[in-house]
């Protein structure tokens, strides 16, 4: 674990941020009211409001997140850019910084060099981490130096707050002046930059905090993360989370298909007309395995005071049998798919066999692991001497 240096004061606020992070909630709520009563609210507002919030918090969640900390995959400049404009406009600092922070937060998760450890609260890992400076010295970018090298991220990172305020305030209000004068013109500036600026922030910040919280563990419990299917609907999909921390390059948080995530959606459709590519996706026998493996885990942390450590020893090896074998079919069926495209008519008979027989593997093996799970957790009768 890495050593990190705090600063002589137990806190140090860090007063920009609480002005802007605190300050604006009360701007927003009271400037909704009085533009509301003033002049009214029109379908403009409610346009300009979902269109800057899409921008700027997908521009985080795939921009940031997805593509500069994580390289789940490659997006040509023009979309670059675009995250970049409109994710300044998000007000979460540059790029170079909100990765260098979440990549920190990945190798040291619940740990104290985690920035937002979520072991110190709720409201800790939520924002108050932002309002405090525990560290002296200049920021530390050595785990950015790959991103240092794109010039979009320098030219961000260096003119972050001008950018932001261009993108995230002033374009909205101009929008909104565009389309209905003044009035719109306040309007654009509450709704779509100061309203809209709470919205995307606590939206993120429940990803620190409420998806370390809430939820469950379907792929690894070694940290605190969480899956949420609720929490994904409210944060574009990031609520899947630890699926994402057991898998972070993969582009996908929600990875099947019917679950919500508008951020994988959006890199889907940017590979379409080819403004990203190299899409990584975490394969399926390693998805699947490590379910299995974290449901026998939790059966065991169970069933550990109802059976012996000889009894649980044989436990463990079925289950690593079962593991074995989920992992090698499912990879045949890979395999074979694969062998499908590429052969002819007079070998796909075959090969379509040896794909049914790896899938009735496949049902065999998860049925003897759910027959292992039902006898571990049946208590075992007292023996009578």
């Amino acid at each position: 674990m890495e050593d990190i240096e705090r600063a002589a004061k137990p806190f140090n606020i860090n007063w920009l941020n609480t002005a802007f992070l605190l300050g604006t909630p009360p701007l927003a709520l009271v400037g909704a009211i009085w533009h509301g009563l003033t002049y009214g609210i029109t379908w403009v507002e409610g346009m300009i409001f979902f269109v800057w919030y899409f921008a700027c918090g997908l521009s985080i969640t795939v921009g940031y997140h997805r593509l500069f900390t994580h390289r789940s995959h490659d997006a040509r400049a023009p979309l670059r850019l675009a995250y970049a404009v409109f994710g300044a406009g998000s007000f979460q600092n540059s790029i170079l910084e909100w990765s260098s922070d979440h990549r920190r937060h990945h190798k040291e998760v619940d740990h104290e060099a985690d920035p937002y450890n979520a072991s110190r609260g709720f409201w800790w890992s939520h924002f108050l981490w932002i309002l405090m400076d525990e560290h002296v010295g200049e920021p530390d970018y050595t785990n950015v130096r790959d991103l240092q090298k794109d010039w979009v991220v320098r030219f961000q990172h260096r003119f972050i707050f001008s950018i932001g305020f261009l993108s995230g305030m002033v374009a909205p209000a101009l929008l909104g002046f565009a389309l209905g004068g003044v009035g719109t013109a306040i309007g654009g500036f509450v709704w779509g930059g100061l309203v809209r600026t709470v919205f995307v922030h606590h939206g993120t910040f429940l990803i620190n905090s409420a998806a370390h919280v809430w939820g469950k563990q379907p792929y690894a419990t070694t940290n605190s993360s969480k899956d949420s299917s609720w929490l994904a609907f409210f944060t574009f999909g990031e609520g899947y989370h630890n699926f994402h921390h057991t898998y972070p390059a993969d582009y996908r948080n929600g990875h099947r298909w019917w679950q919500w995530d508008p951020s994988k959606w959006l890199i889907q459709a940017a590979s379409l007309v080819r403004l990203s590519d190299n899409l990584k996706r975490a394969p399926k026998w390693s998805i699947e395995t490590a379910r299995m493996e974290t449901s026998f885990q939790r059966a065991a942390s169970d069933a550990a005071t109802e059976h012996g450590e000889e009894q649980m020893n044989v436990f463990q090896a079925r289950s690593k049998a079962c593991c074995d074998g989920l992992r090698s079919a499912l990879r045949q069926i890979d395999a074979k798919r694969q062998q499908l495209k590429q052969v002819g008519r007079d070998k796909r008979d075959q090969l379509v066999n040896q794909l049914k027989q790896a899938k009735m593997s496949v049902k065999q093996v998860r049925g003897d692991f759910q027959l292992l799970l039902a006898e571990m957790s049946l208590t075992p009768r007292p023996s009578h001497s």
